[in-house]
Formats: structure tokens, C-alpha cells, sequence
């Protein structure tokens, strides 16, 4: 059996986060190491390991969580970055799905 990683143990109330923003689905919260003013981290709280295991009909409902992020901290007027890693070689580090919105650079 696998060992959960750091954002299912979040999800999961083990790991406290400063939650942005949550539905069913998903959950964004503040980076703890942030690198930008706003650098906020997405997820969804079923465990995907990566972009390419990620549900492309999940995709739809999280571009519009993204996107209702962007808006609640206002990085859709101000302009943002919207980063994922698929793999090592990339430079994953946590095998949880996850994106990141910066913004404020």
C-alpha cells in the first residue's frame, strides 16, 4: 500500500492548511512557502498522482474552481501563473495532483 501524501493528509484535517477556497471536489490553500505575494495551491481531494491519471471530466469543474480562486483573490484582474508538474523529471515533488496560482511577483 501506498503512503498518503502531504495534501491527502490535509485534506484529510491532519495537516492544517489556511484554506482559500473549498468545494467537494477540491481545495485551495495558501502555499507555505510561497514565491509570490498570492501563491496559492489547488488540488483535488480524490488522489490523482498527476496530470496525466487526472479525469479529464473532473478538468472541466476544476477550471472553474481555478478560475472562482482567481477571482476571490483577485489575480484574474491583476494577472497570474497557473503551474503544474507532471513527473520528477519535471520537478514534482508532492505525487498529488496540484496547481499553482501566483500572482503578484
Amino acid at each position: 500500500m501506498r503512503e498518503k501524501t502531504i495534501f491527502e493528509l490535509i485534506v484529510e484535517g491532519k495537516i492544517p492548511c489556511t484554506k482559500v477556497l473549498e468545494s467537494e471536489d477540491f481545495l485551495a490553500f495558501n502555499d507555505i512557502n510561497p514565491k509570490a505575494k498570492i501563491h496559492i495551491l489547488i488540488i483535488p481531494k480524490k488522489h490523482f498522482k498527476d496530470f496525466q491519471e487526472f479525469e479529464p471530466e473532473l478538468m472541466k469543474k476544476m477550471t472553474s474552481f481555478i478560475q472562482e480562486v482567481a477571482i476571490l483573490v483577485g489575480a484574474d484582474k491583476a494577472g497570474y501563473k497557473l503551474l503544474t508538474r507532471c513527473g520528477a523529471s519535471a520537478g514534482q515533488e508532492v505525487f498529488h495532483l496540484h496547481f499553482h496560482l501566483m500572482s503578484g511577483f
